[in-house]
């Protein structure tokens, strides 16, 4: 691979179908992205690792979802690891990037900072909102926490809450390119069945972690064949296949299911973006009155905000912000 193509790949998600199995999924190369998410904070490897995980399901699951503005992930827990919180932004313009976030909320005290990840979180909900359009009231579905990996629940999700067979493999770490520089490379494969106008379900209950659904309760003969061969050649793929830069997307899916037909349709690339800015601070501090805003003032006489996803800070001045605010000349704004 030539380096331009491998910048070409760099922070893209490519979709494509499985024509012979009736199957759709997403191809993910995170690299960019990625390392900027994880440098707003200085988290323990414990914590990088769910973050890391928790934006590439975030980037995958948002691409796939039609006609929205967000889609967010949402993971609580009664471990340390209480909270990953995740939001990928559809692009406005056909061909501009989609934009992601993601942090996490921890207690350092509690957290064993190089163990295993998700068992950290304890018990707790996945979550997955999605917005039409800005302001509007999301639509939210929840599952609880199962599996061993934040993409077992995410599997445990679909299954649940949208009775769609779904699988992911996914693989990410800290690469060092000649002369030293470190830097993350994330690679992923998502597949899902595509859905059924009456899906199957078998029994009462699911024949998953704790009574949830999984794919073998929701296909039956013909589908439940294409959904284990599938399953199977998605097992051969190796670390360095998913992240790159050596191989290729089209290649790599040429590679794994020829036999199965791929059909790939344009890549989605990705990028860094927060949202945030002065004004949504503002606009959020508008419901308080004057009172409120007073308690929300520090000791040097200022209102002030960080954003959790990429670190600004705004200090504002209290008369101008809450339902009582004045304007610069002291009239009401």
């Amino acid at each position: 691979m030539t380096l331009g193509s491998q910048i070409a790949w760099d922070d893209t998600i490519l979709p494509f179908q499985l024509d012979n199995s009736d199957i759709r999924g997403r191809l993910l190369r995170l690299d960019g992205a990625l390392d900027t998410i994880l440098s707003q904070h200085n988290y323990p490897p414990a914590i990088e690792a769910l973050v890391a995980e928790a934006a590439m399901l975030t980037a995958m699951i948002g691409q796939t979802i039609k006609q929205s503005w967000k889609l967010s992930l949402q993971i609580r827990g009664d471990g340390p690891a209480r909270l990953i919180a995740t939001d990928y932004y559809a692009p406005k313009v056909a061909g501009e990037p989609a934009e992601i976030r993601a942090y996490a909320s921890y207690d350092e005290e509690r957290l064993d900072p190089t163990g295993p990840s998700f068992p950290q979180i304890g018990k707790g909900i996945f979550a997955i909102l999605i917005q039409q359009k800005e302001g509007q009231q999301p639509y939210k579905g929840m599952t609880p926490l199962a599996g061993n990996s934040l993409s077992d629940c995410a599997q445990s999700y679909f299954a649940q809450s949208e009775q769609l067979p779904t699988r992911f493999h996914l693989t990410f770490g800290k690469s060092v390119w000649a002369g030293g520089q470190e830097g993350w490379r994330a690679g992923g494969v998502m597949l899902q069945h595509m859905p059924k106008s009456s899906p199957h379900v078998t029994g009462e209950g699911g024949s998953g972690e704790g009574g949830l659904l999984a794919p073998a309760d929701l296909l039956t003969d013909e589908d439940s064949e294409n959904w284990s061969r599938a399953n199977i050649l998605l097992d051969s793929v190796e670390e360095l296949e998913l992240v790159g830069p050596s191989v290729q997307p089209t290649e790599l899916l040429v590679r794994l299911f020829h036999e199965e037909a791929p059909r790939v349709y344009d890549p989605q690339p990705v990028t860094f973006g927060c949202p945030c800015s002065e004004q949504r601070v503002r606009d959020s501090l508008s419901i308080y009155s004057e009172r409120d805003i007073g308690h929300m003032t520090n000791e040097d006489g200022r209102v002030t905000a960080d954003c959790q996803f990429c670190g600004a800070h705004y200090d504002l001045d209290p008369a101008t912000v809450g339902k009582d605010a004045k304007g610069v000349d002291g009239d009401s704004a």
